[in-house]
């Protein structure tokens, strides 16, 4: 079989459980892009792919990655059709699609599925849907992404893969034409698979919540962003965000973010330099933004 899965670390995950399970034996792809956030596109659209490309090349170049790193969307319709060549080639071959319950997860399984219809019959897939899990310290949890699961633990998670049905070949690609036309950048995953459209500035009030009027570096303020999130996203889209609220007035970015994480700081405006030019008899907006 073919396994396909969405997040790098997945896939790192299911060549340690490969190690364990010989009957997990065979080829991991990877689609890189992040279809939970950003402009959509219809499989045979090259100007919105290409609008689409233009906005994470715009988010990238401003990110501490630029530098060191590879846009991350580039190789996916690539990665497809290598994918279905393989699948034409080797009649018998079957593609096993593992999702964990998170929106990143489900919106690339609509990408995926909206040009997967000639395969029916031998596409499957595995969703770790509200399913209860051991951790390593001998717990249960009900992981929200698969490389939370135990590597031991995908003898049990294979249990769950189940033919794409026909009605889902038909019914799914019709999600992914909806997300398309409704034009958000944000989507979240609210249950099972429905994914809903949100608003540019969803996440904003998680940024915004983790900060102080004390600069603090870029690395940890994202950590702890990230860290208190309830429903995650990726550090590139949360900073052009940043940048937004910086924009707007909401918060001061000072430094550079095409350097690396600790080379900006980050806080909320009002800081000790401004409260102390009012006191003084100045006002704070004639004050410099500087930690």
């Amino acid at each position: 079989m073919i396994h396909l899965v969405f997040q790098p670390a997945d896939a790192d995950t299911l060549r340690k459980a490969m190690e364990l399970d010989e009957t997990l034996q065979g080829d991991i792809v990877e689609i890189k892009d992040d279809y939970a956030v950003g402009p959509l596109y219809v499989s045979d659209d090259a100007e919105t792919w290409q609008q689409r490309r233009d906005w994470w090349k715009e988010l990238w170049e401003a990110s501490p990655y630029v530098a060191t790193e590879n846009l991350p969307m580039v190789d996916d319709k690539m990665t497809l059709h290598n994918l279905k060549r393989t699948l034409d080639e080797h009649p018998k071959e079957e593609l096993w699609i593992w999702m964990g319950q998170n929106g990143h997860d489900v919106c690339g399984y609509y990408w995926l599925i909206s040009q997967m219809q000639s395969y029916q019959g031998r596409v499957f897939v595995l969703y770790m849907n509200n399913l209860p899990f051991i951790n390593e310290k001998g717990g249960i949890f009900y992981p929200v992404y698969l490389f939370e699961i135990q590597p031991a633990e995908y003898r049990k998670a294979k249990k769950l893969c189940r033919k794409v049905t026909l009605s889902e070949m038909e019914v799914d690609p019709d999600e992914w034409k909806r997300l398309c036309a409704e034009g958000a950048k944000v989507r979240i995953l609210e249950g099972g698979k429905k994914i809903a459209s949100k608003p540019d500035n969803h996440y904003d009030a998680d940024i915004l919540k983790a900060l102080t009027k004390e600069p603090r570096k870029g690395n940890k303020v994202m950590f702890d962003i990230l860290s208190k999130m309830k429903i995650k996203t990726g550090d590139v889209f949360l900073l052009w965000r940043m940048r937004h609220l910086a924009e707007m007035g909401d918060l001061v970015i000072t430094g550079d973010t095409t350097k690396g994480w600790k080379d900006f700081d980050v806080r909320l405006p009002g800081g000790p330099v401004a409260v102390a030019a009012e006191g003084a008899g100045g006002e704070e907006g004639s004050t410099p933004d500087t930690p």
